[in-house]
C-alpha cells in the first residue's frame, strides 16, 4: 500500500473470518448495520450460560462446547498480539468451564485446582480488553473492579465479598449462575504490603480477605452492613423471589484473574537473577517479567498464601509502534471507529491514510502507554477539527502524514478551500 492510498475499510474489519465472527444462522447480512451487529453475535449454540433476557433456566441449557483456539480465534479479533496472554486465558477458561460442567452434571472432581490467573503487564497493553472479549463470548457473569478501592473489613473502603455479590446482581439474582462466573481485578499490584508501621488495611488485610475467595468460600448474600439489602430479604420487591435467612454462595467455582503493571518488579528478578546465576535475560523488562517467580511477588508485597492462589501466570508484552498501527488498522475495537462515528454526528467523513497512521502509531508509542496512547495522540491532533468543522461546509477530509505534523496549518488550508464558515 503507498502512501497516499486510503486505508480501505476492509483492513480495519476483523482480524478473523472464521466461524466465530459469522452470523448464529450463517447468513451474509446485508446492511452496514447488520453485518456490524452479526459480528459481535455470539451464536447460541456457543453460549454456556442464557443471556439475562433469556427465559430458560433449566440446567439443559448451561453447555459449552468452545475449544482453546476458538477462544484465541475470537481474542484475536479485538486484542493484537498478546500472543501467550491469550493462550493461556484461552486453556484456562476452557479447563474451568469444563470442570464447572461435570460439576453441574453431578459428576466428582476430587483434589481440582481453581486456575486463577496472574496478567503482568505494562498500561495500555490490551490485559482488560482481553478478559473482557472473553467474558462476552463464554456469556458468563462478568465483573470487573479496581483493587484499589478495597479495604480491610471493618474499614473505610470497599468489602471484596461485594465482588461476588455482583455477580449475583449481574444475573439477576439467580445465585446457580453467579457461582459460575468470572471477577476480574484490575490494579492488583497496589494491594501489595507496605514496610511502613501500622495497619495495613488496604494492603496485606485485602489479601487476607480476597485468597479466601479464590479458593472456597460461603459468602452471605445480603450482606449484614446492607441495611437496605437487609429489608428487602425481608420484604423482596415484585418479580424476584425471596431470600432465606442467612442465605450464602459459595466461590469454589468462581474463576479469578486479576492482573497489574508491577512497577519495581523487573528490578527485583533482575537482582534475584543476578545473585544466583550471573546472566539476566535479553528483551528489557518485557523478558524479565517472564522470568517472575513466587519469591518476587512475595519481595515484591504479596503473602505468599495469596499468591499460591494464583498459579497461572503470564506477561504481556509492550506494544511497539508496528503493534500500534495494527491496532489501529485490524482491531474490530479500533478507535478509529470512534473518530469517524463522532464526524458522522455532523455529516462529515474522515479517511485514514496509512502513512497518516503509522506518524500517529509512532507518536503514540513515544507517549510509553501503549494503545491508550492511540487515544492521546488522536485527540491533541483532531482537536481543532472536532470543534471548528461541525460550523464549517467541510463534509470530509482525509487524516494524512501532513495533517499529523500540522494540525492547525492544514485545518486552516482545508477551511480556505471549502470557504467560510
Amino acid at each position: 500500500m503507498s502512501s497516499s492510498q486510503l486505508v480501505a475499510d476492509s483492513a480495519l474489519g476483523p482480524v478473523s473470518k472464521g466461524p466465530l465472527a459469522k452470523s448464529a444462522k450463517g447468513t451474509p447480512p446485508t446492511s452496514p448495520q447488520s453485518r456490524k451487529s452479526a459480528r459481535h453475535t455470539v451464536p447460541a449454540e456457543m453460549t454456556f450460560f442464557p443471556r439475562p433476557d433469556d427465559s430458560a433456566t433449566s440446567d439443559s441449557e448451561f453447555h459449552f462446547n468452545l475449544k482453546p483456539k476458538e477462544v484465541k480465534a475470537h481474542l484475536d479479533r479485538f486484542v493484537i498480539q498478546q500472543d501467550e496472554a491469550k493462550k493461556v486465558l484461552s486453556v484456562a477458561l476452557c479447563d474451568h468451564f469444563q470442570h464447572v460442567r461435570m460439576t453441574r452434571a453431578g459428576l466428582k472432581a476430587p483434589f481440582y485446582t481453581k486456575q486463577n490467573v496472574l496478567l503482568l503487564g505494562p498500561t495500555g497493553v490490551g490485559k482488560t480488553h482481553l478478559i473482557r472479549s472473553a467474558a462476552e463470548l463464554i456469556g458468563v457473569p462478568f465483573v470487573k473492579a479496581d483493587a484499589t478501592k478495597f479495604s480491610e473489613t471493618g474499614y473505610v473502603g470497599g468489602d471484596v465479598e461485594d465482588l461476588v455479590r455482583d455477580l449475583i446482581r449481574r444475573t439477576g439474582g439467580d445465585v446457580s449462575q453467579a457461582e459460575h462466573g468470572i471477577i476480574y481485578l484490575d490494579e492488583i499490584d497496589k494491594i501489595a504490603g507496605r514496610d511502613a508501621g501500622g495497619r495495613d488495611v488496604s494492603g496485606k488485610g485485602v489479601q487476607t480477605n480476597l485468597l479466601k475467595l479464590m479458593e472456597d468460600a460461603d459468602v452471605a448474600v445480603v450482606s449484614p452492613n446492607d441495611i437496605m439489602g437487609q429489608v428487602q430479604a425481608v420484604m423482596p420487591r415484585p418479580g424476584q423471589p425471596p431470600r432465606t435467612q442467612g442465605e450464602t454462595i459459595n466461590t469454589r467455582h468462581i474463576l479469578f484473574i486479576v492482573s497489574g503493571a508491577f512497577a519495581g518488579l523487573p528490578s527485583i528478578i533482575r537482582n534475584r537473577l543476578a545473585s544466583t546465576s550471573g546472566t539476566i535475560p535479553t528483551g528489557g523488562e518485557a523478558g524479565l517479567m517472564d522470568q517472575a517467580m513466587t519469591a518476587d511477588f512475595i519481595q515484591f508485597g504479596f503473602e505468599p498464601e495469596f499468591i499460591g492462589r494464583l498459579p497461572v501466570r503470564v506477561a504481556c508484552q509492550p506494544l511497539a509502534e508496528k503493534d500500534l498501527f495494527d491496532v489501529m488498522r485490524r482491531s474490530e475495537s479500533s478507535l478509529l471507529r470512534q473518530y469517524e462515528r463522532a464526524f458522522k454526528a455532523y455529516g462529515i467523513t474522515v479517511k485514514w491514510r496509512a502513512d497518516g497512521l503509522r506518524r500517529i502509531a509512532r507518536l503514540a508509542a513515544a507517549e510509553g502507554t501503549g494503545a491508550r496512547g492511540l487515544m492521546t495522540v488522536c485527540e491533541r491532533v483532531l482537536r481543532d477539527f472536532k470543534f471548528e468543522l461541525p460550523s464549517s461546509s467541510v463534509d470530509q477530509f482525509a487524516v494524512t502524514k501532513e495533517l499529523v505534523a500540522d494540525p492547525k496549518g492544514t485545518l486552516a488550508n482545508l477551511l480556505k478551500k471549502t470557504g467560510k464558515r
